[in-house]
């Protein structure tokens, strides 16, 4: 990204000075916008507002898997409290629209690649949308004063939606032609290279097709196929690395810089923190002091879910996102799909398919890339993954060792609730939040009270103990 930083200073300068606003990208809203907007600004927007939209939903489930705890006692997402999540819903379908709007336009001139971005990035905010909510509103919506109350579709046929549009993205990327029509400028994800978009929409496939452990058409080896056409190592990851300085930040990094203004948030949970510095595991993780600092006392002491803090919030007795550290500096990259996920998806599917020694391998493999991936010594490297509690040999592994691993490797992801559900929640000393409002752990998120005024007559009824579809 180096070669067209300059552009990418520019686009990100424009997109900030008309966040607030839907900017002129949205011809839906805004009857005296242009008729057609520039396909290359429709592509920055919705390839940079994707971290947005991911991090939305990753800052409501980070404490639903416990990452992170409010340093307030008995805060709504902690205690399982409906949260109205009415800003993330409208600006998914924001970002929605304008992939609609780009798909549409693409279609129009024949440039076959940005209708496969399209079709990707609409598969990954459709599927993060249904494994939130369930049911949503899909067919009928992005016609703008022709439906304003739009159905709910079906959450699984979503799903196959979703699985669609990833193979017909894969399709439009591959005609003839594609390869160099992305502007590497526009695009913040893969600077323009189509290639690294395929191996994102396969990564994204073999995520869903994983999805379905707990149902009949699990498969094994359809999951594998998948990952056979992924990522082949860190440089391969989906992430937006186009933070600049004092134009916009990575959004966790401005949580971390609202922590320094004593504007509390980004706490670290006690299950997190137990996790990693050896109290659950008796392996302490050398990741954990490149997540957060030691508190006051030099110790690692993380917040309880639902109990609040220890001390005042201002004199550092507990962990949280620190500006200075791998993920909450506010130029540190995104991630949206990465190696080290997709390969303890693999780890996972040759232990269910019983190929525990390529099993092993892959977990080894994907903590060592994470590792990697956070400038982790080699030394604390090797002697991490040599480590008795970690190195237990193929005759060894486990479904629970495997997922413990890719709890710590997809921190702050919102797929790690999916896979929380997908396994019942059945993590080493995990429980529920103290003052829970629910007597079992909680399976979805009630719909935001804009949709519900809105289109209420359309919203199904739902409790936040219902499981998904995928979910039984």
């Amino acid at each position: 990204m180096k070669k067209i930083l300059s552009y990418t200073i520019a686009i990100i300068t424009f997109i900030v000075l008309f966040s607030s606003c839907k900017k002129y990208l949205d011809i839906n809203e805004n009857p005296n916008a242009a008729a057609e907007p520039p396909i290359n600004g429709l592509l920055a927007n919705t390839t940079y507002s994707t971290a947005n939209n991911i991090f939305n939903a990753s800052n409501l489930t980070s404490y639903y898997t416990q990452y992170l705890a409010s340093p307030n006692a008995s805060s709504a997402a902690d205690i399982y409290d409906n949260v109205d999540e009415s800003a993330t819903w409208a600006s998914f379908y924001n970002i929605m629209t304008d992939l609609y709007d780009m798909k549409k336009f693409g279609a129009q001139k024949n440039l076959n690649a940005y209708v496969g971005v399209s079709n990707i990035l609409m598969a990954l905010h459709l599927n993060t949308l249904t494994n939130l909510w369930g049911d949503v509103p899909y067919s009928e919506s992005f016609l703008g004063v022709k439906n304003l109350v739009p159905k709910f579709d079906d959450q699984k046929s979503l799903f196959d939606t979703c699985i669609d549009l990833l193979d017909k993205g894969i399709g439009f990327l591959q005609q003839p032609g594609a390869d160099g029509q992305i502007d590497a400028a526009s695009d913040f994800i893969h600077a323009g290279v189509t290639s690294a978009w395929i191996l994102t929409a396969h990564a994204l496939k073999a995520r869903m097709l994983n999805q379905l452990s707990k149902t009949s058409s699990y498969s094994t080896s359809a999951v594998l196929a998948e990952l056979a056409s992924a990522y082949t190592g860190n440089s391969d990851d989906a992430q937006i690395t186009a933070y600049v300085t004092d134009v916009n930040n990575n959004p966790w990094g401005d949580v971390a810089i609202a922590n320094a203004g004593l504007n509390l948030d980004g706490w670290l949970s006690s299950h997190f923190v137990d996790a990693t510095d050896g109290t659950t595991y008796g392996v302490f993780d050398p990741r954990l002091p490149l997540i957060t600092q030691k508190n006051k006392d030099g110790i690692y002491i993380g917040t309880p879910n639902g109990k609040g803090r220890i001390g005042t919030g201002t004199t550092h007795d507990e962990c949280y996102l620190d500006v200075d550290k791998w993920y909450s500096t506010p130029t540190a990259p995104f991630q949206l799909v990465t190696y080290a996920e997709i390969k303890f998806i693999e780890s996972e599917a040759q232990f269910r398919a019983g190929n525990n020694q390529a099993a092993y391998d892959a977990y080894l493999a994907g903590i060592t890339a994470h590792m990697q991936k956070l400038g982790v010594a080699d030394t604390a490297i090797q002697r991490y993954t040599t480590d008795p509690a970690v190195a237990v040999g193929s005759g060894n592994i486990t479904l629970a060792l495997i997922m413990k691993e890719k709890y710590v490797a997809c921190f702050l992801s919102p797929v790690t609730w999916d896979d929380m559900r997908r396994m019942d929640y059945a993590y080493k000393d995990f429980s529920l939040p103290v003052n829970a409002l629910l007597s079992s752990f909680i399976r979805r998120v009630n719909y935001p009270n804009n949709e519900l005024s809105t289109n209420g007559k359309n919203a199904p009824t739902v409790a936040l103990t219902d499981h998904l579809w995928w979910d039984q």
